[in-house]
């Protein structure tokens, strides 16, 4: 699937103008991909300069937290947080991103059909190819390892934030890595 900006920034604006995204794509530097989430945490600009969403960018506590409302974090307690998930579960999970509690319901928000919605999904996570990888912090265990449950009660998840809630995506590819992260207080 070829993504174009205009495309790709619509959906993106569109799935999550009303929660609290986090949503930035940042370049792919190191073998350790984690070390790029951590950058793109830090705020790295886009590799193609398109523009993502980031709610807290003109916080004040940025000021003397560069990563808020991220918690500074090393490499060894952001990797072992971020579980590998197999393209549709990710699918899913940007759909459950779009408001709070991370659960699809959160699509009947939106005038759009459910497939409509799927679609433009499907142009977010177009944007870093076939090849691309998935993780995230969420954790809702499918009946195969690797898959997220939706319909299960079960949800749980590793905070990354100063947040009591936040559920997130990382998407890696050979050259970029996207983060799309939904922050709440429960």
């Amino acid at each position: 699937m070829s993504v174009n900006q205009e495309s790709w920034e619509a959906a993106v604006r569109h799935l999550y103008e009303d929660a609290y995204p986090y949503d930035a794509t940042g370049p792919r530097r190191h073998e350790d991909w984690i070390l790029d989430v951590l950058a793109l945490m830090a705020r790295v600009p886009d590799p193609r300069g398109w523009s993502g969403l980031d709610d807290a960018a003109q916080a004040p506590e940025r000021e003397t937290s560069p990563t808020y409302p991220f918690a500074a974090h090393s490499r060894d307690y952001v990797a072992p947080r971020l579980q590998e998930i197999d393209r549709n579960s990710a699918e899913n999970l940007l759909l459950a991103l779009t408001d709070d509690c991370c659960t699809l319901s959160n699509l009947r928000r939106f005038t759009e059909s459910e497939e409509e919605l799927r679609v433009m999904a499907r142009t977010v996570l177009g944007r870093y190819g076939d090849g691309a990888r998935y993780h995230t912090n969420v954790t809702m265990p499918g009946h195969v390892r690797g898959t997220l449950d939706f319909t299960s009660s079960s949800c749980a998840y590793s905070p990354l934030s100063v947040y009591t809630e936040d559920c997130g995506l990382v998407v890696v590819s050979d050259t970029e890595v996207g983060m799309f992260w939904n922050f709440s207080d429960c």
